[in-house]
């Protein structure tokens, strides 16, 4: 049995961390670093309208020329969104990351955002999955376990 966004989910911190479309990107950048995070949700209210990453600012911001001081979140993020549901299982995610090319994925339950599912917690919920797997059949091949 695959593990689940839910399950993924249940065993980070429940904080996520979020900008406004007219945040600066320096204060994007500031609230990235100070977290030690890659990426910030942009939430207008309650609803989420985008993404904002290191790979947006490297691309749309730096290489531009752009300042990041004078430049507004809206203006750089990264819209219509894919998401995931926390019913959805860790190849989903896996396979939707690696088709479009991309490190962060929202996951939203009924409408909320619920919270955000990254490729190194995809990659640690496979390696667990993997290291049960190896534990099972060790136990089994060494006749710990009855048939």
């Amino acid at each position: 049995m695959s593990t689940s966004v839910h399950e993924i989910l249940s065993g980070k911190s429940s904080k996520i961390h979020s900008v406004t479309p007219d945040t600066s990107v320096y204060e994007a950048l500031d609230l990235m670093a100070r977290t030690d995070i890659s990426a910030v949700l942009v939430l207008e209210g309650e609803r989420l309208v985008g993404i904002f990453t290191e790979r947006d600012y490297a691309r749309k911001v730096a290489l531009r020329g752009r300042n990041s001081k004078d430049t507004r979140i809206r203006e750089v993020m990264t819209e219509n969104l894919l998401t995931v549901s926390p019913s959805q299982d860790v190849d989903d995610v896996m396979a939707i990351m690696t088709e479009n090319r991309f490190r962060h994925l929202p996951v939203v339950d009924r409408g909320r955002l619920a919270g955000i599912v990254t490729i190194g917690d995809a990659v640690k919920a496979v390696m667990e999955e993997q290291r049960q797997t190896i534990a099972q059949l060790s136990s089994y091949i060494s006749g710990d376990i009855a048939t």
